[in-house]
């Protein structure tokens, strides 16, 4: 008995074993450079890659997207004639086994994402600003499309939005909305998840500044608060969310731009620590990452400085699901470079592991 409370105070002592992962890449392909997904093991101990190889071949998988159950991925495919593709995950290896691919029923699909019950996939289609949603089958292949939204309208930047641009799909945490931010509208049109068919939440989108061209967008862990990360704002707007509507109201719009700004840069990617406690958003053309605190009972935010990403054009950047780092993805500098994340300042440090890949512009990781 007594050796049992032993072993039993050792195993409570003993330093936790954090999971090791397998991170795939998205990038946009070109002969002689790019093939398609790209993969690496990653040690959360430690932040180390080490690379396996192309994962699949595929067309400019420029974003991904991990089911639920972490046994299969889908990309979209980022092409004039737009499609989402579907891989069955390969644990032992880490390579991606092609499922089908299907239409995304618009131009230039640049995200998607499924939602929590690993039901249903829903993809924004940038060039002809449209929404798609798709079954996803116990096999984890995509049926034909379930829901389908054509976008209408513009806003005030007659350069960049002269017709809608659906620039992401993010799933409430509630698992009862998918929220769409439109560059182009200067919107985030919201819909109920309900069977895969898009009908419109009431009321049916939250209004940004006009030509701020909202991007992507992030929840706070806590599910009060949503951020919108605006590319031609390039600042943060804060949201009070409500779970019951799907709605937003703002609270705040944090800059995430240095001073002085240069009309070459842009907002980016937008994620919230897994603590809840620092906010990070990509800026292109500083290249470079805004930090901020979060006040997490009134959903405000702080600056917290700035680091650089050590690379050109941080289109998309991921925190490990530990959060103890961050992978910033150079999509011109054909680079991804990992920080260490400070747990209680939120600053980021350069740990000297840099990745060659071409034209990386999305991360997820899948645990082993």
């Amino acid at each position: 008995m007594r050796l049992l409370r032993l072993l039993a105070v050792a195993a409570l002592a003993a330093p936790a074993v954090l999971a090791q992962y397998v991170a795939y890449f998205g990038t946009y392909t070109r002969p002689e450079k790019s093939k398609g997904i790209y993969a690496y093991r990653f040690d959360a101990a430690t932040g180390k890659l080490s690379s396996i190889g192309v994962a699949a071949e595929t067309a400019s998988p420029s974003f991904l997207a991990v089911h639920p159950n972490g046994r299969f991925l889908y990309a979209v495919n980022e092409q004039g004639g737009g499609s989402v593709s579907a891989f069955a995950i390969d644990r032992s290896s880490g390579l991606l086994k092609p499922l089908n691919q299907v239409s995304s029923r618009g131009n230039g699909p640049c995200h998607l994402a499924l939602d929590q019950k690993g039901k249903w996939l829903f993809a924004a289609n940038y060039g002809s600003g449209s929404v798609a949603a798709y079954a996803v089958r116990d096999d984890g292949s995509l049926g034909e499309s379930s829901g389908f939204d054509q976008h209408q309208g513009s806003s005030v930047n007659a350069a960049r939005q002269k017709g809608p641009h659906a620039h992401g799909t993010f799933i409430s945490p509630d698992n009862r909305f998918v929220l769409v931010p439109d560059l182009g509208l200067d919107k985030v049109v919201v819909y109920r998840v309900d069977e895969g068919t898009l009908p419109p939440a009431d009321p049916p989108f939250f209004k940004v500044a006009p030509g701020a061209g909202p991007r992507h967008l992030a929840f706070h862990p806590n599910g009060k608060f949503a951020y919108v990360v605006t590319e031609m704002g390039i600042n943060v707007v804060a949201c009070r969310y409500d779970a019951q509507k799907g709605a937003l109201e703002e609270i705040q719009i944090a800059d995430a731009a240095p001073v002085p700004r240069d009309p070459g840069m842009s907002g980016a990617e937008i994620e919230v620590h897994p603590n809840g406690r620092f906010l990070y958003a990509s800026v292109r053309g500083d290249n470079s990452i805004a930090i901020f605190r979060v006040d997490p009972a009134t959903g405000k935010l702080t600056s917290a400085g700035r680091a650089s990403t050590e690379g050109k054009t941080p289109r998309a950047f991921a925190l490990d699901p530990s959060g103890k780092f961050l992978l910033a993805a150079n999509q011109d500098s054909d680079s991804v470079v990992v920080f260490r994340v400070d747990q209680k300042t939120g600053a980021l440090t350069g740990t000297g592991e840099k990745l060659d890949i071409f034209s990386p512009v999305s991360v997820v990781f899948v645990k082993q």
